[in-house]
């Protein structure tokens, strides 16, 4: 297993793993898939709001499509 932070990479076993999450390390398997952020990760604001008004968005898109299918349902009913 590796702790990778930044441009640091040490290789750690099951007891490091712990130590090197608390200090901010995530860990990865030999080859390379995750096994466990680091609790102490954080997303930059901008980044995080740019998510925020994306998802915002696509509710408002899809709140408006379902309007639009009831809608037309409604006028095939009502003739």
């Amino acid at each position: 297993m590796f702790a990778k932070r930044d441009n640091k990479v040490y290789q750690v076993d099951n007891v490091a793993m712990k130590e090197y999450l608390a200090k901010g390390y995530d860990i990865y398997d030999d080859e390379g898939n995750v096994i466990e952020h680091s609790p102490k990760a954080s997303v930059p604001y901008a980044e995080y709001e740019k998510v925020v008004n994306e998802l915002e968005s696509l509710k408002k898109a899809k709140a408006g499509k379902g309007k639009s299918k009831v809608s037309e349902n409604s006028t095939d009913s009502e003739e």
